[in-house]
């Protein structure tokens, strides 16, 4: 028993049963409503159940992809496809084809603005490491011959710095980079390290909408404006800095040979960074003062990035003759704008097309109603809130943010940023809880591992349950504003 309590694909599927066994609890069924007004309620039908089923195995397999090395993609995708089949094929039999199309359509329309939000930022982030923007950063920290000590605290407070604009899942890997380079003879630091990286990088990212997914998908929504996320900053600052401050003296106190690495970045780096700043910008006055969806920013700032790809074409066999490229090794290829968008990260976006769609599905069959209730009705929103988080080191948070975007609850402002921090930072309670902790395990395998990981959870909860506090103290009269 202890061993299946302690297996993360278990703990996983046993709280996925859990869910299963509250939702269809004879309370919540008498509780329950229809999501919209001419739509039926399907959560005791067979379809209900059959929809709830498809999602639980499908998931299954996303937490087992480990294991079975089946991308997470894949099972989503189909379980997307079988649900609103099921779903399509009950409102056929009722008279009503239209409602079911008319839900999948506005589903299919958040996904897609999520999704080439997710594009452009991709494609930067790539065009970037393409011109060896983070290689550079890397190999300066290395050639420093800094202490463990002081790489600990660097990489942490880079990797929450960086992680609001280049994203957690980047920057983690950047940051571990750092790592493995400088201490592939000490394993307990590049252990403690990566645990310090992931807690910092989901921590910088909770505070900026484009720091994580669960961030970018609240602003999309209008639920909080581009500015609000900023009142996290401190509470982000408390979840990082009290676990690092207590990890800091297990940390080796001593100080690793220097390696003479030295990276130059490519042509027309620097140009990229500041495209990627000007697209920010641009993405964020699109949504703040034209009232557009901040997608279209974004596909405006991959203009940018397009002109630019352009211009490092036409220009690069004039700057680098036959004779001087030979010599710049690695940038004797031109710029191609397309090769970065061929090389995002397309299993992660269609899996956010299989979590959009199928969440979509049982939202409109009802059970997200159902869930709701109990959650922020009985518990109440603190005590909802501060379960999503812990949820979230479980399952992927972003079926569970999509989730609570999808049940609109009414909740004030405040609450709305607590459960964006908790989402945010609950995933660093267990390496397992967030794209970052999954990545680095595969970076740094064997040294840093899930029960590695899972031996100071303890003193990364602190932190967790320090910065709701500080939250809600220093945050107290937003608890007061509804959204508007």
């Amino acid at each position: 028993m202890d061993k299946i309590l302690t297996n993360p694909f278990y703990r996983g599927l046993l709280q996925l049963t859990s869910i299963f066994l509250l939702v269809f609890s004879p309370a919540l069924a008498s509780a329950s409503s229809s999501e919209q007004t001419n739509s039926l309620d399907l959560t005791t039908h067979f379809v209900g159940y059959a929809a709830l089923i498809i999602f639980f195995i499908a998931y299954a397999f996303v937490m087992a992809e480990e294991f079975t090395h089946l991308r997470k993609s894949k099972p989503v995708i189909l379980a997307a496809g079988l649900i609103w089949g099921i779903i399509a094929w009950a409102y056929i039999n009722h008279n009503l084809p239209g409602l079911a199309e008319q839900a999948f359509r506005h589903n299919l329309l958040e996904f897609s603005e999520l999704f080439l939000f997710l594009l452009v930022a991709m494609t930067y982030i790539n065009a970037m490491e393409e011109r060896l923007v983070f290689d550079t950063l890397r190999a300066w920290l290395i050639r420093k011959g800094f202490s463990y000590r002081s790489l600990f605290w660097l990489t942490g407070i880079l990797a929450f710095f960086i992680s609001p604009i280049a994203d957690n899942l980047t920057t983690a890997l950047l940051m571990c980079a750092v790592l493995l380079s400088v201490g592939a003879n000490n394993p307990r630091f590049i252990s403690i390290g990566c645990i310090n990286i992931v807690v910092a990088a989901n921590a910088g990212g909770a505070f900026s909408p484009f720091g994580d997914i669960t961030t970018l998908m609240v602003w999309q929504k209008g639920v909080i404006d581009f500015t609000g996320f900023f009142a996290l900053f401190v509470p982000a600052v408390v979840n990082y800095l009290i676990p690092a401050c207590i990890m800091h003296f297990a940390v080796p106190n001593i100080k690793p040979e220097p390696v003479n690495e030295v990276v130059v970045m490519k042509r027309g780096a620097k140009r990229i960074i500041a495209l990627f700043l000007l697209t920010i910008a641009t993405a964020v006055s699109f949504h703040n003062f034209l009232h557009m969806p901040p997608v279209l920013g974004m596909m405006t700032g991959l203009a940018y990035l397009q002109i630019l790809g352009f211009y490092l074409r036409k220009t690069h066999q004039r700057d680098y003759s036959d004779e001087k490229a030979e010599k710049m090794v690695g940038d004797v290829v031109a710029f191609d704008v397309f090769q970065k968008i061929a090389r995002a990260e397309w299993d992660t976006l269609l899996f956010f097309y299989g979590v959009v769609l199928c969440v979509g599905g049982l939202g409109f069959i009802g059970y997200l109603s159902l869930i709701s209730d109990v959650m922020y009705v009985n518990w109440g929103a603190t005590n909802a809130n501060i379960m999503v988080g812990i949820l979230s080191a479980i399952v992927d948070n972003i079926p569970v943010m999509f989730a609570v975007l999808a049940m609109q609850p009414d909740m004030s402002t405040g609450q709305w940023l607590l459960v964006t921090l908790t989402a945010g930072v609950g995933g660093s309670l267990l390496s397992i809880g967030s794209a970052a902790g999954v990545a680095l395990m595969g970076q740094a395998k064997g040294q840093y591992t899930f029960f590695g990981h899972l031996k100071w959870m303890p003193v990364i909860a602190i932190g967790y349950f320090a910065s709701i506090a500080v939250h809600m103290w220093l945050n107290a009269e937003l608890f007061q504003v509804p959204i508007q």
